[in-house]
C-alpha cells in the first residue's frame, strides 16, 4: 500500500498541453474572477459581526493580518500555478510533490471550502433579495423552512457555469464592476459621516467571554493553553483575523483555471496577486469607514453597512449597498461553482472519484457532470440546512489548503529544480515555511467545535479514499507495471 505515490510532474504538464478544456481566459478575465469570488459575504456581513463580537475598530487590523497571510499564500500559488498550470490547483500540486494521500486530503478540503461557501452565500443572497423586494420570509431568508431563493439562484448559475467558461467570465466581470463601484461608494459616502470618537478605544480592552460559553466555543489555542475565555484585546483581534480570513477565500479558484487560460505562465500570477491586492484595499477601507461611522457596540450584525447609512440619515446609500450585496454574492457563487467543477474534474480524471464525472461536454467544453452533481448537493444544503454557523469551516478548509501549497513550493524546487518557473517566491524556502506557520496559527485561533467538525469531514473523506479512490487511482496500473518490471530485472 503506497499512500505517498506521486503523479510525475511531466504527466501533469502533458495533460495541461493536451487538455480538452477551452483556453479563453486572459489576465483581465482572471482578475475579474478573483475579485468576483473574494468580495462577498465578508465585506457585507463579517466586517460588522467581528467588530462587534471580537475586535472593535481594530477589525481593520484583523483584515490586514488576514490579507497578509493570504498574500503570502498567493505568492506560493503564483509560483506553482505558473510552473504547473492545471485544473485542480492545490490538489494537483500536492499529488506531484507530497503524494496521493495528501492530494486526496487537500482535494477533499477544497470541495468542503467551495461547496459550503456557495451554500452559505446563496442563503445570504436570498436574505438580501427578500429584504430589498419585501418577499415572504417563509420562502426566503434564514427563517424559511425551504429556502426557495437559495435553491433558485444556484440552479440558474449552474446553467451558466455548464454552458461555458467564457459566458461565466462575462457574467462575473459585469457583476464585479457593479460590486466594486458600490464598495467605492461606501467609502466615499461614509467619509462624510465619520466620527473620531467611534474609533476610541481602537483596540477595546480584553474582557471575559459571556457566561455560559463552553470549551468548544473557545479558540483552540486558548483551550490548549488553559487560558480564560475572553474577547477583544489582542486575542480578539487575532480571533477576528482567523474568522475574517473567510473573506479572502476564493482567490485560489484562479489556480484551477490554468488549463483554460491563454497564457497561464504570465497571466495566472498577475490575476492572483492583482485581484488579492484590490480586495485587501477595499476591505480595509470599508471596515475603517464602518467603525468610524458607528460605535462598534451598536453595529447591526445582519446588515451592518446598510444600517449604518440609515442611522446616519442616508437610506438611499443603504439601498445601493443592498444591490451591491446581491450582485457581489451572485459573482461569488458563480466562481465557486466553476471552481468546484474543475476540482472534481481533476480528482475524477485521476480516478479518485468516478471517472464519468471528468467527461467534458462536446459542445460547451466544460466538466458538466461534476458541476451538476455538486450543484445538486449545494441546493440541498442551501434549501434545507441553516449553515451560517459553519462559516468558520470555510476558513479552516482554505487555510489547510494554503498550508499544503506553501510546503509544496520548496519540495517541488528540490524535486524538479530544472522546471521553468516564470514566477518564483522570494526567499524560498523560508518564506513558504513562514506562510505555512502563519496559516497554522490562524487555524489555531478558530474554535474547538470547528476543529471537531473539520476532523469529522476528514474522516469521511479518508473512508471514501481507502474504500474507493485508492483502488481506482490512475497510479494503480503504473505501480503494478513498475513492480513487474522490477521482478523481470531481478
Amino acid at each position: 500500500m503506497n499512500l505517498l505515490r506521486k503523479m510525475p510532474v511531466d504527466d501533469v504538464l502533458d495533460r495541461s498541453r493536451q487538455n480538452t478544456l477551452k483556453r479563453t481566459l486572459s489576465a483581465t478575465s482572471l482578475a475579474g474572477f478573483g475579485v468576483g469570488v473574494i468580495i462577498g459575504t465578508g465585506i457585507f456581513t463579517l466586517v460588522g459581526v467581528e467588530a462587534k463580537q471580537h475586535a472593535g475598530p481594530a477589525v481593520v487590523v484583523s483584515f490586514v493580518i488576514a490579507g497578509a497571510v493570504a498574500a503570502l499564500a498567493a505568492l506560493c500559488y503564483a509560483e506553482l500555478a505558473s510552473a504547473v498550470p492545471t485544473a485542480g490547483s492545490a490538489y494537483t500540486y500536492a499529488f506531484a510533490t507530497l503524494g496521493e494521500l495528501f492530494a486526496w486530503i487537500i482535494g477533499w478540503d477544497l470541495l468542503l471550502e467551495f461547496a459550503l461557501g456557495a451554500a452559505v452565500v446563496s442563503r445570504s443572497w436570498s436574505g438580501y433579495v427578500a429584504n430589498l423586494l419585501d418577499l415572504p420570509p417563509e420562502w426566503f431568508g434564514e427563517q424559511a423552512t425551504v429556502n426557495i431563493g437559495a435553491i433558485f439562484i444556484i440552479a440558474v448559475l449552474t446553467v451558466v457555469a455548464v454552458t461555458g467558461i467564457r459566458g461565466s467570465s462575462r457574467v462575473t466581470n459585469v457583476l464585479v464592476i457593479v460590486k466594486v463601484s458600490v464598495c467605492v461608494l461606501i467609502v466615499v459616502a461614509g467619509l462624510f459621516f465619520v466620527r473620531g470618537a467611534n474609533l476610541d478605544p481602537f483596540v477595546p480592552p480584553a474582557e471575559p467571554a459571556e457566561s455560559g460559553a463552553s470549551i468548544v466555543d473557545q479558540p483552540l489555542i486558548q483551550a490548549v493553553a488553559g487560558l480564560e475565555q475572553s474577547v477583544f484585546g489582542i486575542g480578539g483581534v487575532l480571533t477576528a483575523a482567523a474568522v475574517v480570513f473567510f473573506a479572502y477565500t476564493g482567490f485560489e479558484a484562479l489556480a484551477n483555471l490554468g488549463e483554460e487560460t491563454k497564457n497561464p505562465k504570465r497571466d495566472l500570477p498577475r490575476g492572483l496577486l492583482g485581484s488579492l491586492a484590490v480586495c485587501t484595499v477595499l476591505y480595509v477601507a470599508v471596515s475603517f469607514v464602518l467603525n468610524a461611522m458607528v460605535d462598534y457596540r451598536e453595529i447591526d450584525e445582519g446588515a451592518p453597512i446598510s444600517a449604518a447609512f440609515q442611522s446616519a440619515g442616508a437610506p438611499w446609500v443603504g439601498v445601493l449597498v443592498g444591490l451591491g450585496a446581491i450582485s457581489g454574492l451572485t459573482s461569488v457563487m458563480m466562481v465557486e461553482l466553476v471552481t468546484l467543477g474543475r476540482i472534481g474534474f481533476a480528482m475524477s480524471r485521476d480516478g479518485l472519484l468516478p471517472r464519468r464525472l471528468s467527461e467534458v461536454h462536446p459542445r460547451w467544453g466544460t466538466p458538466h457532470r461534476m458541476t451538476i452533481a455538486i450543484s445538486v448537493l449545494i441546493m440541498v444544503l442551501a434549501g434545507f440546512v441553516p449553515i451560517t454557523e459553519l462559516a468558520d469551516m470555510v476558513s479552516i478548509g482554505a487555510l489547510s489548503g494554503f498550508l499544503i501549497v506553501a510546503l509544496a513550493v520548496p519540495l517541488l524546487r528540490r524535486k524538479r529544480p530544472e522546471l521553468e518557473r516564470p514566477f518564483r517566491v522570494p526567499l524560498s524556502p523560508w518564506l513558504p515555511i513562514v506562510t505555512a506557520l502563519a496559516c497554522l496559527y490562524l487555524m489555531s485561533n478558530l474554535d474547538v467545535f470547528t476543529w471537531l467538525r473539520f476532523a469529522a469531514w476528514l474522516l469521511l473523506g479518508l473512508a471514501i479514499y481507502f474504500f474507493y479512490g485508492r483502488r481506482h487511482s490512475v497510479l494503480v496500473g503504473r505501480s503494478k507495471d513498475e513492480g513487474e518490471a522490477g521482478k523481470t530485472t531481478d
